[in-house]
């Protein structure tokens, strides 16, 4: 069998795995990161009415210049964290519940979940 078709097929697996216990309300909205080998990105969205409430990403220029360009490590993901987090308060968003998709909880993602954590964001 193909390899990486088993990989995606995991990876599916994984996924919804986490998503099948994790809904997002207007009042607790899902925190979804999405992470590639050079950016990182993370959307807070109401699963109710399927709609994006906030969102921060490596690739907005403000982002990207405090990260010196780069967004694929911590520092820049821990930049996003901070971000969403201040933007969610902007919108009266104290609670979120974090959806990890099929990645680990480790490196970006912690990084990008402890500062969210540290800016308000209750997880």
């Amino acid at each position: 069998m193909n390899h990486h078709r088993t990989i995606d097929r995991q990876r599916q697996r994984r996924r919804r795995r986490v998503r099948k216990r994790i809904r997002g309300t207007a009042e607790r909205p899902r925190l979804t990161v999405c992470r590639s080998l050079k950016h990182i990105s993370a959307q807070l969205i109401d699963d109710v009415t399927s709609r994006t409430l906030a969102s921060a990403s490596t690739v907005e220029s403000e982002i990207s210049k405090q990260a010196a360009g780069y967004g694929g490590n911590c520092a820049a993901a821990a930049l996003v964290g901070q971000t969403l987090a201040e933007r969610a308060k902007a919108l009266g968003i104290t609670q979120a519940a974090f959806d990890r998709g099929h990645c680990r909880y480790h490196g970006r993602l912690a990084a990008l979940a402890d500062k969210a954590r540290e800016a308000g964001l209750s997880m």
